[in-house]
């Protein structure tokens, strides 16, 4: 029987603070400016230096910390290495910074190219693409008229241009750092190759977003490839781990407190989306857009500042419905899709 979740460290560390949870290994919190605040960033120490896993996003403020956390609580011991889980902002966005300074970058090839293209691309406007699939889930025509004179949020405003030259990671590779020797895990769904580092000389996970506790990682479909279905992607990479969890694997997340217990957190995230998807489903007897699917899936009111995020939810899980044919979908005279349960 699976046990509860349980966190040794129930206080997180503050902005210039960097606690040990393990022989080698320290946890620092940075922060952000949004509803989720702040990112978890670990320091590996080597005889030679740190190694660095994640950095949180470009900020006057988050360079002045990461300085003021290698001088002290580091010890000003050099980081000789950064590893990127993936290629979010809140993950990579000072990975450029970091190499300017000499610093090895190691990340999946598809996180280093995704964040390079990324950060070469300004939009100043909204592109047709992103209207049209606004229309398709749904917005009402006096929200994409606004839209469309908005600046729209770009990549490159909080995360550094990244250099030429990384190093590769993939599925299996065993990295040393720490002390230990990590297997890289790759995950799907929250972002395409996310990498995880599991301990093979104890009971230690790096989990980044594919493993958080309490909270569900945000699965997004976007203007990019809207018809991707990255909530299947998720559910069979939180499948495929469940016969390697264990109750003793002490989980290092990329956000919220490090916790014990990840077999009952892999069956709690698989079953908080196929509830979600039955109550969908349900809610599609009758047709209806994506916008009109944000009751079923959120407990609480969508603010503006997460509309962006509660839309691209949607449009995954109708998605993920369509592709196992529980759904139809049809163009309504306003140029939305209209949802039906089959």
């Amino acid at each position: 029987m699976t046990q509860p979740l349980r966190y040794p460290f129930p206080t997180p560390p503050d902005e210039y603070e960097a606690i040990e949870v393990a022989p080698r290994i320290r946890w620092l919190r940075l922060p952000l400016p949004m509803a989720l605040d702040h990112v978890n960033c670990y320091a590996l120490e080597d005889d030679d230096g740190w190694t660095l896993i994640d950095t949180g996003m470009s900020s006057r403020h988050t360079k002045a910390l990461w300085q003021a956390l290698i001088a002290v609580p580091l010890r000003a011991k050099p980081v000789t290495r950064l590893i990127v889980t993936h290629h979010h902002p809140d993950h990579i966005g000072l990975a450029g910074w970091f190499q300017a300074q000499g610093v090895e970058l190691m990340t999946t090839r598809t996180a280093w190219l995704y964040a390079r293209m990324l950060t070469l691309d300004e939009q100043r406007l909204p592109s047709p693409e992103s209207l049209l699939f606004y229309q398709r889930a749904g917005l009402e025509p006096e929200q994409r008229e606004a839209k469309a004179h908005e600046r729209p949020f770009n990549f490159r405003d909080v995360v550094e241009f990244l250099p030429l030259g990384f190093t590769r990671i993939s599925e299996g590779d065993v990295v040393t750092a720490g002390g230990r020797r990590w297997q890289v895990r790759l995950g799907q769904g929250h972002a395409p190759d996310h990498a995880m580092l599991w301990s093979l000389d104890d009971d230690l996970i790096i989990g980044g977003d594919q493993l958080l506790p309490t909270i569900s990682a945000n699965i997004g479909v976007y203007p990019t490839e809207p018809e991707a279905d990255p909530l299947t992607e998720w559910l069979d990479s939180a499948r495929a781990l469940m016969p390697l969890a264990r109750d003793n694997h002490f989980v290092l997340p990329g956000h919220k407190l490090p916790y014990y217990g990840l077999p009952q957190r892999l069956v709690e995230m698989v079953q908080d989306h196929e509830h979600a998807l039955d109550r969908v489903l349900d809610h599609l007897k009758q047709p209806h857009r994506a916008t009109d699917c944000f009751s079923q899936l959120f407990k609480r009111p969508v603010r503006p500042e997460t509309f962006g995020m509660a839309l691209s939810e949607s449009v995954a899980h109708l998605n993920c419905l369509w592709r196992r044919g529980a759904v139809s979908r049809d163009l309504s005279p306003d140029g939305a899709w209209l949802w039906t349960a089959t």
